[in-house]
């Protein structure tokens, strides 16, 4: 299958000209098992080179090691090549513990000049809080990005995993061009009211997790084991009865997809692509040959009763276990 020249959409009302799927680096520094910089760097040189123009990163991801990964990969490329999506305020401790977040705007300003440094880059195209900070109101944060893109620094402000009313306020204060947040096939909850929101203010959505972290693909088997440092070993979606279950599910998947010529992931990805131009999928490949399955997700049309058939085999509500671990779920503003 040859690649598609990849189209591009305009990132909500006010954002920046990206590519229609995105390409999340976390897993290049070690949250889904052992990383490896010269298999990463060559991934993201050819993602750049298929057209795919929308790295997304965070400043907490192996403790800065994503940020100069990414920064070493794109030193020769133009700087308006690449649209740099960097979220701050996770705090990190020695051995990868979570330490709480912090969104003053002192605090920003601190972490976006060590992002500016490790990536080489004199501006970040989108800045934003990688979570709610309980203790710092929102207008305080997105007013700190406002002086940041006033002074050159940054260019437009996102927000990640916030709940509808975050969003009015924080779009009060300044325009947003996107809302980072779970969406996929298991992942449903932002339809109710999220969603809606973020369109009444003409705030786009780059979807994370539209595979489920690898659920939604055809690598997995019941009883898999997980290294202890890998996000799925305390994932409950993917612990025990609990991923029998879902793989239940996504065997009812698997078969529509061979009806399709594709892959359970080029299946999950496509029907992310059909839920509107103002949906960008930000997938965690890792691999040059999961870019490549990624990108044939490009290929992949769907009309409304192949999107019913897929509906009814994956049911939202029949998924096993929720997305996160309690203590993770608490600290989402977008579950309150």
């Amino acid at each position: 299958m040859t690649t598609p020249k990849i189209e591009t959409v305009r990132l909500g009302r006010t954002g920046p000209e990206v590519s229609r799927i995105g390409l999340g680096a976390m897993g290049m520094s070690g949250m889904y098992g052992a990383a490896d910089d010269v298999e990463s760097t060559a991934t993201l040189h050819a993602a750049l080179d298929s057209g795919l123009n929308l790295i997304d990163t965070g400043d907490f991801y192996g403790a800065g090691h994503n940020e100069l990964l990414i920064g070493k990969a794109i030193a020769e490329r133009p700087r308006e090549d690449v649209v740099l999506s960097v979220k701050f305020g996770g705090l990190r401790g020695p051995g990868g513990t979570w330490g709480g977040v912090d969104n003053r705007p002192v605090a920003l300003r601190n972490f976006l000049t060590y992002s500016l440094q490790r990536l080489g880059v004199d501006y970040i195209d989108i800045y934003r809080p990688a979570r709610l900070d309980p203790d710092v109101p929102i207008e305080d944060t997105v007013g700190a990005i406002a002086e940041l893109i006033e002074a050159g620094y940054v260019r437009h402000v996102g927000l990640s995993e916030v709940g509808a009313e975050t969003i009015r306020r924080a779009a009060a204060v300044h325009p947003i061009a996107d809302l980072q947040i779970e969406y996929s096939l298991i992942s449903r909850g932002i339809e109710t009211e999220i969603l809606p929101v973020c369109r009444e203010f003409g705030i786009g959505i780059t979807a994370y997790g539209v595979l489920s972290r690898g659920l939604l693909s055809d690598s997995f088997q019941p009883g898999k084991n997980f290294a202890a440092d890998d996000f799925r070993a305390h994932s409950p979606r993917f612990q025990g009865d609990n991923l029998d279950r879902n793989l239940e599910l996504v065997r009812a998947l698997a078969a529509i997809a061979a009806g399709k010529g594709a892959t359970v992931a080029q299946l999950a990805i496509a029907w992310a692509l059909t839920r509107g131009a103002d949906i960008v999928p930000v997938i965690g490949a890792r691999q040059r040959k999961r870019l490549a399955e990624t990108l044939g997700a490009l290929d992949i049309s769907l009309d409304a009763d192949e999107l019913s058939t897929i509906e009814a085999a994956m049911p939202a509500d029949q998924v096993a276990g929720e997305r996160y671990a309690s203590a993770q779920m608490a600290i989402l503003d977008s579950e309150r």
